[in-house]
C-alpha cells in the first residue's frame, strides 16, 4: 500500500513538473502542434498551420474573437461564472450540451488537452487555465488562441485561415473578414468562412455590432 502511495505521489509530482515546464516554455515559444492538429492531419492527410506573433495578426481578428467568444476576457481570471451558470441551466433543459468556456479555457484545452468532454478533462482544463492566467497573461493567451484554434478542416491559426480563405496574410484582415472567421469558431467543420450560409452571415453581422458596442480595437489595448 505504501508503495502504491509513493507511486501516486511521484506521478503527481512529475505531472506538475512537466505541466509547469510546458506552460513556461510556451510563454515564449510558439506551440509546435496540438492533439487536435495531429488528429486532423491523420484524418485529412494534411495540416495547414502557420504561427504568427500577435503583432502580425490584424487587431480586427483579436477583437472579433473576443466579441464572439468571450466579451469579459480582459476582466475575468480565466472563468466567467455567470456564463457557466447559464450553460448549466441550458443543459438541464436540453440534450444538446453547450459550454460556458472562456477564451482562456479554450486555449488551455486546445494546447494541452483533448477535445472529448469528460470530468477528467474539465478538471485538467481548470488546472491549466489557472496556470496560463498566472504565467502567460491575457495578451499571450489571446495570441496563442488565435494561432491554434481551428478555422476549418485541417486549417489551424489565423495566418493559415487568412491565406486559405481570403488569399491574404492575417495582418491584412478587414473587420468583415475577421468577423466571418470568428463566426465559425463554435463549429469550424460545420460552417464555412467563404460561401457561407445565412447563419454565418447573420452571426458575422452580430459580431460586428458587438465590436462597435465594445468600442472597437481600443477595447483590447490594455491587455498585458
Amino acid at each position: 500500500m505504501r508503495r502504491v502511495y509513493n507511486v501516486i505521489l511521484k506521478t503527481i509530482g512529475w505531472f506538475i513538473v512537466v505541466s509547469l515546464s510546458l506552460v513556461l516554455l510556451f510563454k515564449f515559444v510558439p506551440v509546435p502542434i496540438t492533439l487536435s492538429m495531429i488528429g486532423q492531419a491523420i484524418e485529412y492527410g494534411e495540416l495547414q498551420y502557420d504561427w504568427e506573433p500577435i503583432e502580425d495578426i490584424s487587431p480586427e481578428l483579436a477583437i472579433a474573437v473576443v466579441a464572439a467568444e468571450d466579451q469579459l476576457f480582459p476582466e475575468h481570471f480565466g472563468f466567467d461564472v455567470e456564463a457557466i451558470k447559464k450553460a448549466i441551466k441550458r443543459n438541464e433543459k436540453s440534450d444538446k450540451l453547450r459550454g460556458g468556456s472562456t477564451i482562456s479555457q479554450q486555449t488551455a484545452k486546445n494546447v494541452f488537452l483533448w477535445q472529448e468532454r469528460n470530468w477528467i478533462r474539465k478538471g485538467l482544463e481548470t488546472y491549466f487555465t489557472v496556470l496560463i492566467e498566472l504565467i502567460w497573461g491575457k495578451k499571450r493567451i489571446l495570441e496563442v488562441y488565435m494561432n491554434v484554434c481551428e478555422f476549418g478542416p485541417h486549417v489551424f491559426g489565423a495566418e493559415s485561415a487568412s491565406k486559405a480563405y481570403f488569399k491574404k496574410t492575417a495582418h491584412a484582415l478587414s473587420r468583415s473578414e475577421a468577423s466571418k472567421m470568428a463566426a465559425v469558431l463554435p463549429s469550424p467543420r460545420k460552417w464555412k468562412i467563404v460561401n457561407s450560409g445565412p447563419y454565418v452571415q447573420k452571426r458575422s453581422a452580430h459580431i460586428q455590432r458587438q465590436i462597435r458596442q465594445l468600442g472597437g480595437i481600443s477595447y483590447l489595448k490594455a491587455l498585458n
